[in-house]
């Protein structure tokens, strides 16, 4: 719950740093599709995929749903931005998202699925470490990064 001090915080402060975070998520979501959308249509089909991988238009909604997810729930922790542990939820959070960026660009754009063994590798050891951070300073905020972790682990 936030106190007496974050409740006067205006909603128009709020409304802006949600807006902010959610334009910060979905620009890299844009520059990910961006580097995706060139490798999905052509090498991406010939890679070896276990039988479980979902049908290609499964990515786009489930990712436009967990970069939204992401966003609100970097702003639920933000709210508490005088706490004590707000500024390293957020600098972790920033570092899984770089992590996420550069996934695609590796992995899709650049083609090069070990470099991006690796990258993914670092982009779940920071969404967990972003996930307990969040959960120091407002649970909510770390249930909403739980999807996104098991859709990157899966």
């Amino acid at each position: 719950m936030l106190d007496d001090a974050h409740m006067t915080t205006n909603r128009s402060q709020q409304l802006l740093a949600l807006a902010g975070f959610l334009a910060l998520t979905l620009a890299v979501e844009l520059v990910a599709g961006l580097a995706t959308s060139l490798s999905v249509k052509t090498w991406y089909p010939a890679l070896f995929k276990p039988a479980w991988t979902p049908p290609g238009w499964v990515f786009g909604p489930v990712w436009a749903i967990l970069y939204m997810l992401m966003a609100v729930a970097a702003w639920l922790v933000w709210r508490h931005r005088d706490a004590r542990d707000v500024r390293p939820a957020l600098r972790y959070f920033y570092i899984q998202l770089a992590f996420n960026f550069t996934w695609s660009i590796v992995f899709f754009g650049l083609r090069q699925p070990a470099a991006g063994l690796i990258n993914i590798l670092l982009l779940l050891i920071f969404i967990l470490l972003t996930t307990a951070a969040f959960a120091r300073v407002e649970r909510r905020a770390a249930a909403l990064m739980i999807p996104y972790g098991l859709w990157v682990a899966y």
